[in-house]
């Protein structure tokens, strides 16, 4: 599924039992003006999501990669998810990042290897660089935004 076409609001299975996760998300929910993005913890022994388990996608699938579900039903995962949400957040530099044609074949290889060892990245003080990379970037959207009306910002160049 293209990007383009994610409708919103655009909710967002993730483990909150993971410091690197929540604190990714806990920053892009702070970065989220425009209530684009529900973010819903899937980490809890029990999980289970009547929409998600109706189309095959489990709780185990969702801890083993991040899922995302559009408003109009279509899922997203793994760096799908990340190129949407740093979209709707207005972090363009970072979903160009995700979508590159050259860096995408890695961060399809390397994201499912982040994932499966977030607990030791996490252990290891990786949420504490993330957090300041991600809240660097949010700054620098944000002093090029054009202009806020009514928390929808608008620019021609975001990031």
């Amino acid at each position: 599924m293209s990007n383009e076409n994610v409708v919103f609001p655009l909710t967002i299975f993730y483990d909150d039992s993971c410091p690197l996760c929540r604190a990714e998300m806990n920053e892009i929910k702070r970065c989220d003006s425009r209530d684009r993005l529900h973010l819903l913890d899937c980490s809890k022994a029990g999980f289970c999501d009547a929409t998600a388990a109706g189309k095959g996608i489990l709780r185990d699938d969702m801890m083993r990669l991040i899922h995302a579900r559009d408003a109009s039903g279509r899922w997203l995962v793994g760096v799908e998810v990340f190129i949407a949400v740093y979209r709707a957040i207005g972090i363009e530099s970072v979903a160009r990042m995700f979508e590159s044609s050259t860096l995408r074949p890695f961060w399809d290889r390397f994201y499912p290897w982040i994932a499966r060892h977030r607990m030791a990245l996490s252990r290891l003080g990786i949420t504490q660089v993330f957090a300041v990379c991600v809240g660097w970037a949010a700054r620098r959207a944000q002093r090029r935004m054009g202009g806020c009306v009514d928390r929808n910002c608008v620019s021609a160049t975001v990031d």
